[in-house]
């Protein structure tokens, strides 16, 4: 089993956290993904700080300027991570972000790095699976799992393709648009998740617009798991360095809710 495939087998639904790295520097990320640790995060997504990044709303996009006014390079998040992993054995840490920042240097440069740091699994963006070769292979080489993402608009004649080579766990976008400022109804992302079930054995985690403790426990009723990221990005910018202890306090609540749903729903 992979750090990633036993996330998803503790008889709850995973908590799913994101925090784009370097912000806002380096060296405070540190303590800020001990916090989602602490706070009862079961997998954590690292955002790979781009210049263009489209898929994101004005939170993730202003912790990206945050993070290259830093300096933050690719060598950092790579060094941040070893420390994550040297702190943290088991916690699963994915790799998030665009396709320029991971393939520049070569796919392989990418996938051993990825490895030699304790990256378990990577998610890009705008590289869709017909684009598969130019990233796939090195990463399924190096054993890290390669994490694709499905859509409202993923209909039955694309949904094999997204799934082709797919590993680690499917992310559900749940809305068609950017990160942070929609949310679909619970039960369109219901229906979604079952209609993804049925053809995948992946667990199917849920992102996009989930801010609340009452988001997050309606959406861990009907997916496997809850990502939350905008909120989060939110207090790093609020509080800065001092953000771990908002953090842990804020996704300890995510966990609460998720877990009291859980309770209800096998009551």
């Amino acid at each position: 089993m992979t750090r990633l495939a036993d996330a998803f087998i503790k008889g709850r639904p995973a908590l799913v956290t994101f925090v784009t790295g370097g912000d806002p520097d380096p060296h405070a990320t540190d303590a800020i993904l001990d916090a989602l640790v602490a706070g009862g995060t079961d997998v954590i997504e690292l955002g790979m700080p781009f210049t263009d990044p489209m898929a994101d709303g004005p939170a993730i996009q202003l912790a990206n300027l945050r993070s290259l006014a830093a300096g933050t390079k690719t060598a950092d998040l790579f060094a941040i991570a070893k420390r994550f992993r040297a702190r943290h054995a088991d916690v699963p840490l994915v790799m998030m972000g665009y396709a320029n920042p991971m393939t520049r240097r070569g796919p392989e440069w990418f996938a051993n790095a990825c490895r030699e740091s304790g990256v378990d699994g990577v998610i890009c963006v705008d590289l869709p699976p017909e684009e598969d070769q130019d990233l796939g292979p090195a990463l399924r080489a190096a054993g890290v799992d390669f994490i694709r993402l499905a859509t409202p608009t993923t209909d039955a004649a694309r949904l094999p393709d997204v799934l082709k080579a797919a590993s680690g766990f499917l992310y559900y976008v749940s809305v068609a648009g950017i990160t942070g400022l929609q949310q679909a109804a619970t039960a369109s992302v219901a229906e979604a998740v079952a209609r993804l079930k049925a053809s995948t054995d992946l667990p199917i985690a849920v992102g996009f617009g989930i801010r609340s403790p009452e988001q997050a426990a309606a959406i861990a009723e009907v997916a496997d798991g809850v990502v939350v990221g905008s909120a989060i990005v939110d207090l790093v910018g609020q509080h800065g360095a001092a953000a771990a202890g908002p953090v842990q306090e804020y996704v300890a609540s995510l966990r609460a809710a998720i877990d009291s749903a859980q309770k209800e729903k096998a009551a």
